[in-house]
């Protein structure tokens, strides 16, 4: 439907996902119920945009590395509470964002768009459970997104039989990028800049599409020239070759004449 050039960083291929996705709803008037992809897609960021704005069901593995492997308590083991705003540690004591009240009402939303959740220190410290929480700290600290609802939503799609056709609907997909990169030759761009990615891919998606649909519409048993896509895999071949492997013009007849002189003195 779309194609959008991208340097190669992660963080940007991500990110043109919502440029494509709305400018496909404004030229076409066509929005997707559901997202598939890998982890890269699971940021919390993006997955707060697809469920709170663009309700978009998100097919994809949550970005979490708040899993410790040092044998202490995970985040996954404290017990959040939505009514009273905090976390229950596996001992049961409170964690908090604020711990007094203040005159002005505060958000404690960090530059990271989290909030840190804070223990008190005279729990941690008569704690019977402090060397699996919090050994080289005087108290516990637990990080939430304040996309964590849409992370959540996203956990709660994994565990679902739809999300399993996903992920095998997925690899056709897939399999259509390697049809581009071995049989279409896109293993390497042959056009500078991002407008020239852009167009080169932009035409090979073309030509794949016209392969697939005149497959499509040929009855089967019968083989056209058509239906094979030869003549738009050439035409691709020939837009997308770069001027520095165009044929150089055949030399001079003077040139040929003092190659034939040199030959004959050398005789």
């Amino acid at each position: 439907m779309d194609v959008e050039a991208t340097p190669a960083n992660r963080s940007q291929e991500v990110e043109s996902t919502r440029t494509m996705i709305d400018r496909v709803e404004h030229q076409r008037d066509l929005k997707p119920r559901r997202l598939v992809g890998d982890t890269a897609y699971g940021t919390a960021a993006l997955l707060g945009w697809m469920v709170e704005q663009k309700h978009i069901e998100p097919h994809v593995s949550v970005w979490d590395k708040t899993t410790r492997k040092d044998n202490t308590f995970s985040r996954s083991e404290f017990i959040w509470n939505e009514q009273a705003n905090e976390y229950r540690c596996p001992a049961g004591n409170a964690l908090r964002s604020d711990w007094r009240p203040f005159r002005n009402p505060r958000t404690h939303v960090t530059k990271a768009d989290t909030i840190v959740y804070r223990a008190s220190q005279m729990d941690c410290d008569g704690c019977s459970m402090k060397d699996r929480c919090c050994p080289n700290t005087q108290f516990r600290k637990v990080v939430r997104s304040v996309h964590e609802a849409a992370r959540d939503e996203a956990r709660r799609i994994a565990a679902t039989p739809e999300y399993k056709q996903s992920r095998r609907q997925r690899k056709k997909v897939e399999m259509l990028f390697a049809h581009l990169k071995r049989i279409l030759k896109l293993d390497r761009l042959r056009l500078r800049g991002p407008s020239g990615a852009h167009d080169e891919f932009l035409m090979a998606a073309t030509a794949q599409n016209l392969r697939r649909m005149a497959k499509w519409l040929t009855p089967e048993g019968k083989q056209t020239p058509i239906a094979s896509g030869h003549s738009a895999v050439s035409s691709l071949q020939v837009y997308s070759t770069p001027a520095r492997t165009r044929r150089r013009a055949p030399p001079s007849p003077r040139t040929w004449a003092g190659v034939e002189q040199t030959s004959r003195r050398s005789a």
